[in-house]
């Protein structure tokens, strides 16, 4: 079963955009320390890159700490926290363009706030949602669920989860327009060996990025 290890963003400058995570999310603290990498570059890219990374936590009060230290610490928001029929979320873009769902399907606070992270999924925008699932199956993902223009892929003990969705509905999702160019700015780093997959997002092995 394929696992992913970390993911991979470039940014101009690793040094200003590790400061905003650690303020954000804790980076230097938490399990997303381990998880997030960054690398220098600037690569052309404009508009959508194709992806969200979501922080899943474990109560609303969270949610709401996650996202408010996000946005002073100079996060964008791209949809405020609020309660849907699924749990409670919000959408912010980091400063360097990577963008953030902060979620949970709780209803009800257990418990005090804090910044804790239960889990962390990747969710990557794909052009033929067929075409790709079958990509990913033959390089040895395992199907969790799947509902036609969403597929959520059973990672096991991944510490990172991952799922595909249309590519104009996840730009919704995040709260972007879908229209995008150049490079996602992001690289897998997992088992899968170094495979590129029909729109683009790269994979490389983990010793590749230690």
């Amino acid at each position: 079963m394929a696992n992913i290890d970390s993911v991979t963003l470039e940014v101009t400058d690793p040094s200003t955009a590790r400061s905003f995570y650690d303020a954000a999310f804790g980076l230097s603290n938490s399990g997303l320390g381990e998880r997030l990498r960054l690398r220098a570059g600037e690569t052309p890219t404009t508009g959508f890159r194709g992806y969200h990374i979501s922080l899943i936590a474990s109560q609303p009060a969270n949610v709401n700490a996650l996202f408010d230290a996000a946005v002073t610490a100079g996060a964008t928001t791209l949809k405020p926290v609020a309660k849907s029929l699924w749990g409670h979320g919000g959408v912010v873009q980091a400063p360097d363009g990577s963008i953030w769902k902060l979620a949970t399907s709780a209803k009800k606070d257990t418990a005090p706030a804090s910044q804790e992270i239960d889990e962390i999924v990747l969710l990557i925008g794909v052009a033929d949602v067929s075409a790709s699932k079958r990509f990913y199956v033959e390089h040895g993902l395992k199907v969790g669920k799947s509902f036609g223009s969403y597929v959520d892929f059973d990672m096991g003990s991944s510490p990172i989860g991952f799922g595909l969705y249309k590519y104009r509905a996840l730009a919704k999702d995040a709260g972007v327009p879908a229209e995008g160019t150049g490079s996602h700015r992001l690289t897998i780093n997992g088992d899968l060996g170094e495979v590129s997959d029909p729109d683009g997002f790269a994979w490389e092995p983990v010793r590749a990025t230690r």
